[in-house]
């Protein structure tokens, strides 16, 4: 009886104390189970049957007396007759089904893509993701195989290159550009979410959320983002902030005579005196455009506009010399000094 006592096992259960285990293998130690013993799956955990490698019974969360009756598939399995109560052999699983938070992923290698403001480009990027497993069964016969337990570490890798993989085809697919990306990584997690989710279905897993927490450029297009943000800035100012650049690029080379020599300050000149000649060109301009409208005569008839010293209209041909008219504006003046409608001396 001591040797019986010893070699079988009344009680079976898995106390989780890790935090990244995701199948635990029951230690047998040659040991059997007998009719009649104890099964209890915590929740978070799926308890699974093997016999010879082959899955037979599966027990959710709860308390379990063993019999015949709750394991028909292992007594299939063993050819058991009815009300065979011996003890028996039988490999016994424990498949953690909670939520593993905060698992990185990141690109190893740039991805590549066509990018319609930059040519092709390529891009890095990196965040986490969480997963659970949703079918005990399916993921113990896609990637578990025999070890004795397995853990997030031996599957990240293989689930980190799938995410990448779909990251790279998402973007290929959409054909939106990289700054669209880059400021909408919120939306663009989620299309990839849903995209990969059938893939980690295959393998008895969940995608439960991605997120993308930064998309980087290569320096020479971070650059010429840079200096595109810069145009926008100075877009309708360019005159004035190249008088300025020149200014100070003249001021600089007149701080250091000896640079250069005589080249040097000739070249200086003559670049201080074209700066200083478009000045006065623009300032002569603008005093041009700001001067007052020239006076003029306006015809009683058509009401076009005349020289002041002309006698007839120059479009309907008609004298302009008409009395009591305003011979600016053509209203009635009377003998009135002043025009009342514009104000000019008649």
């Amino acid at each position: 009886m001591g040797f019986f006592s010893t070699n079988v096992l009344k009680a079976i259960e898995w106390q989780d104390s890790s935090k990244d285990t995701l199948v635990y293998k029951y230690p047998m130690d040659g040991r059997k189970i007998v009719f009649g013993s104890k099964l209890t799956v915590r929740e978070s955990q799926v308890a699974i049957f093997l016999n010879k490698g082959k899955i037979a019974d599966i027990f959710t969360p709860g308390t379990y007396t063993l019999h015949t009756s709750n394991l028909p598939i292992l007594g299939t399995l063993l050819a058991w007759p009815y009300g065979f109560k011996s003890p028996f052999f039988a490999d016994v699983f424990f498949v953690n089904t909670k939520q593993f938070t905060n698992q990185k992923w990141g690109t190893s290698n740039p991805i590549t893509m066509r990018d319609s403001e930059f040519g092709t480009i390529r891009l890095r990027g990196y965040g986490t993701y969480s997963f659970k497993v949703d079918n005990a069964e399916t993921f113990l016969k896609e990637l578990f195989g025999t070890n004795s337990s397995f853990e997030t570490d031996d599957i990240n890798q293989y689930l980190k290159s799938i995410l990448v993989s779909n990251i790279s085809d998402t973007i290929a697919e959409s054909k939106i550009s990289a700054l669209d990306i880059a400021g909408n990584l919120s939306e663009f997690s989620q299309v990839v979410t849903d995209n990969v989710s059938s893939e980690f279905e295959k393998l008895g897993l969940k995608l439960i959320k991605l997120i993308i927490e930064n998309i980087s450029f290569p320096e020479a297009v971070e650059k010429a983002i840079d200096t595109r943000s810069s145009m926008g800035v100075l877009e309708g100012k360019m005159d004035t902030y190249m008088k300025y650049q020149s200014a100070n690029a003249i001021g600089e080379a007149a701080k250091n005579p000896g640079n250069g020599g005589v080249g040097a300050s000739i070249g200086t000149g003559m670049a201080l005196g074209e700066v200083i000649r478009e000045s006065i060109r623009s300032a002569n301009t603008s005093k041009t455009e700001e001067k007052e409208e020239k006076p003029g005569k306006f015809c009683p008839e058509c009401g076009a506009k005349n020289r002041v010293n002309a006698k007839f209209c120059s479009e309907c041909g008609k004298p302009l010399a008409t009395k009591g008219k305003c011979s600016k504006c053509g209203a009635d003046v009377g003998k009135a000094k002043f025009c009342p409608e514009c104000g000019t001396k008649q």
